[in-house]
């Protein structure tokens, strides 16, 4: 599978999250380690290398405690050996409060949670379109 690399455009404050996750997807299971984490996406460490179609979907789930986990749609964007960046295409209201919540205390500035999240939502509307 190959991307193409290019410019770092991020419009979303990345907070460093090293955790274990799995990501399926493509008829295959991908133990993986979580780089770091935003709104719109994040960047995985694969233990082996990513196969399928470049347009595919995976599921990715970890947990932030026993009681509490985090699951998302997401699609592949850009790839360096087994890094491989995703962004978030679907995820549910439950995954998405958790991963607000983790967001807000990564980043101790409500105001710029808010200004993300103002941000994700101008996203979903310009991709109804």
């Amino acid at each position: 599978m190959t991307f193409e690399k290019s410019d770092d455009k991020r419009r979303f404050h990345r907070i460093f999250y090293h955790t274990g996750a799995v990501l399926t997807g493509s008829g295959q299971t991908y133990p993986c380690k979580i780089i770091d984490l935003s709104l719109r996406g994040c960047l995985l460490d694969l233990e082996q290398p990513l196969v399928g179609q470049a347009d595919a979907l995976y599921s990715l789930k970890f947990d932030l405690s026993e009681e509490i986990s985090i699951t998302m749609e997401v699609a592949a964007t850009h790839a360096d050996a087994n890094r491989v960046g995703f962004k978030c295409v679907h995820i549910d209201i439950d995954s998405i409060s958790s991963l607000r919540r983790l967001v807000e205390l990564n980043l101790g500035d409500s105001e710029l949670l808010e200004r993300e999240l103002a941000a994700l939502g101008d996203l979903a509307e310009h991709a109804d379109r």
